[in-house]
């Protein structure tokens, strides 16, 4: 079957010009596929239940009683989602025999009962903790760039987006506490969208830190990425037609410029460009405010503390199970405590307000997603100090909207056959309505010839 966009599946399956089943069975063709990247893409597979989904959606299709529009649409959920009578294992060993979810996900439910075909829970970073995607316990599934090379997917929802480039879902839903949203998109040649974290319901979601999680998606596109949203999300999103002719955004000119590699320069020097040339005002802002965030979060920050706070037990029981370059992150919220956490609230609140008068009287920011391109995942898996720096360059841009509990969208800017990047276009918080209409009209640029 001929790849095609949750989108472009959605407009087919109304007209019945293609079946849910069609759909489901290339998608489980590609994730079975010996020579593919499945068996590192999923940690579970729903072979049966999403074929009898599939024949399910089609019989409402033929009465014309959709559950949805998305009905009948094969999707990917990441590996921290709690689905009934299944242990979350959220990519580790140590909660394979952990007790059952009694209940689904909200989002998990919510895409069951719009009809949506979900067809197995993807591979991730171990608890979510890492931007490089990098799995010891079940394996990393390589970028669809350079196969060759095999390069990092990106974290930490790694699975989710090769699930998508490759063909084993239209869609993803992953989470995002860092970019583990963007980051595998940008990495991927992928769409990510981060929204306001408040728009989800997060009951059922495995924590990493409950201060920064989000609920996000990856499609091959915005238009999908809004229509897989419109169904988790509590409240829709608004589009509104825009132009960029009317458009004023900001390039901010600390931290998150330093050290682009080349490949990352050009594509973003090409993109603003475009922009521009499309008639957008582009202005240059110091942004001082985004050089205070490695010392709010010197001490491991938000997620070092509120991951310690769950893992803590586990971790005496069982923590030479643990992927190491994840549990000595997790240890370093043993040396924090509730003050810490008083104090990181307090200067989260004041370092957001300053932010907000800021930027507040722009349309949106611009930025790269990450810094570079997908480095191999030999080279990571290698050595630590190597790991460490690539992680810590993958997370930089992406977490100061988190820490900002704004919205964001990572969407591809590179040249076709070139190594994917990311261009990332950032809102303040509930910002969300006019963040995609603008990011559409982005978007729709960016692809203009």
């Amino acid at each position: 079957m001929k790849k095609i966009t949750l989108s472009q599946a959605i407009q087919q399956l109304a007209t019945l010009d293609i079946s849910s089943r069609a759909l489901t069975e290339a998608a489980l063709a590609k994730s079975e596929d010996p020579q593919g990247e499945g068996s590192l893409v999923f940690t579970r597979l729903y072979h049966q239940q999403a074929l009898e989904l599939a024949v399910a959606s089609d019989a409402r299709r033929k009465e014309g009683k959709p559950f949805s529009a998305l009905d009948g649409i094969p999707v990917s959920i990441k590996d921290l989602f709690d689905v009934a009578g299944e242990s979350t294992t959220a990519g580790s060993k140590v909660l394979r025999d952990a007790l059952v979810a009694a209940e689904n996900a909200t989002v998990v439910q919510k895409l069951l009962d719009a009809g949506v075909v979900i067809i197995g829970k993807t591979n991730m970073t171990e608890f979510a903790y890492s931007g490089l995607g990098i799995n010891p316990h079940y394996g990393t599934p390589a970028n669809p760039f350079d196969r060759a090379t095999r390069r990092i997917p990106g974290g930490s929802s790694s699975g989710a987006a090769v699930s998508v480039s490759d063909g084993m879902s239209l869609g993803a839903i992953g989470s995002d506490t860092g970019g583990s949203v963007r980051i595998p998109a940008a990495f991927c040649g992928l769409t990510g969208y981060k929204p306001t974290a408040r728009r989800i319901s997060q009951t059922g979601l495995l924590p990493l830190s409950t201060a920064l999680d989000t609920i996000g998606v990856i499609t091959h596109d915005l238009v999908s990425c809004i229509a897989l949203d419109g169904v988790i999300a509590d409240i829709p999103v608004q589009i509104t037609e825009k132009s960029l002719l009317q458009a004023h955004f900001a390039i901010p000119q600390t931290l998150v410029l330093n050290g682009l590699d080349a490949d990352v320069q050009r594509a973003f020097t090409i993109a603003i460009e475009k922009l521009k040339q499309s008639g957008a005002k582009v202005s240059e802002i110091p942004c001082h405010e985004f050089s205070e965030l490695a010392d709010i979060n010197a001490t491991g920050g938000f997620t070092a503390l509120e991951s310690w706070a769950w893992h803590q037990n586990l971790i005496e029981q069982k923590g030479e199970q643990y992927d190491p370059r994840v549990v000595s992150r997790i240890r370093r919220g043993a040396a924090l405590n509730q003050a810490d956490l008083k104090r990181l609230e307090l200067q989260r609140a004041d370092w957001q307000q300053r932010v907000a008068q800021t930027i507040g009287q722009f349309d949106a920011l611009l930025m790269p997603t990450v810094p570079m391109i997908a480095p191999s995942i030999a080279e990571l898996e290698a050595d630590d100090d190597t790991y460490f720096r690539a992680n810590a360059a993958a997370l930089r841009n992406p977490s100061v909207i988190n820490f900002l509990d704004g919205c964001a969208v990572s969407l591809p800017c590179h040249q076709e056959g070139e190594a994917p990047v990311g261009l990332m276009v950032a809102a303040l918080p509930l910002h969300d309505d006019a963040l995609l209409s603008w990011s559409l009209q982005i978007e729709r640029c960016l692809k203009a010839e």
